[in-house]
């Protein structure tokens, strides 16, 4: 049986951008199955005491964007560092990934193309034309997944995601759940394939 780790982000998180395509290749190499838990931060921030970007000390938002500079050349992919629509609602394309997964659908190939929506190519990833273009770019019926993501079924899931996250401890985006030990940022994929290859049990807090 393979390996499950629950994937909890959201597309407006530029870590969670920076780590995605090297969190489905290390999920791959493993044989890891991923499931797509797209979450609401504004919750999880309430519950664990953190902040929206915005209200952070000067200081912590300055060291941010030192920080996204040495993931960039790190992870090697593009990255607009003040993109231009930023920050916008993400609620609309994380949904639109629950409804692909729930579909049995890629979400993850669908998020890829929404993180470099907004991330390097400066799109609106709010407004429905340019999911719409993310969608169709990858063989989806754009109209089927938007009208999905929109029903109260999908709403329903996009909040028992941040009710599960929140009841985890879960403090940011991504982190990543393995047995439910959470890895909290992208640059703790080394520690998580570390965990993946010696097989060990949870570590849990004391």
């Amino acid at each position: 049986m393979s390996v499950v780790i629950d994937y909890f982000y959201t597309h407006i998180s530029p870590w969670a951008y920076l780590g995605h395509n090297a969190f489905i290749e290390l999920a791959q190499k493993h044989d890891v199955t991923v499931r797509a838990r797209p979450v609401d931060l504004s919750g999880v921030f309430a519950s664990s005491g953190g902040l929206p970007l915005g209200k952070r000390h000067p200081a912590r938002q300055a060291y941010r964007f030192v920080e996204m500079q040495r993931w960039r050349d790190k992870r090697n992919v593009p990255l607009t560092m003040k993109p231009a629509f930023f920050p916008t609602p993400p609620a609309l394309p994380d949904c639109c990934a629950i409804a692909l997964a729930e579909a049995g659908k890629d979400a993850l190939a669908f998020s890829a193309s929404v993180f470099k929506a907004i991330w390097a190519d400066d799109k609106n990833i709010a407004e429905e034309p340019v999911l719409a273009e993310c969608l169709a770019d990858l063989g989806h019926e754009p109209a089927a997944i938007l009208k999905a993501a929109q029903s109260d079924e999908i709403k329903g899931i996009y909040t028992a995601n941040q009710e599960q996250a929140v009841h985890q401890g879960l403090i940011g985006s991504p982190t990543y759940v393995l047995n439910g030990e959470p890895f909290w940022g992208q640059d703790r994929l080394e520690i998580l394939e570390d965990a993946l290859i010696s097989k060990r049990g949870p570590y849990h807090p004391l």
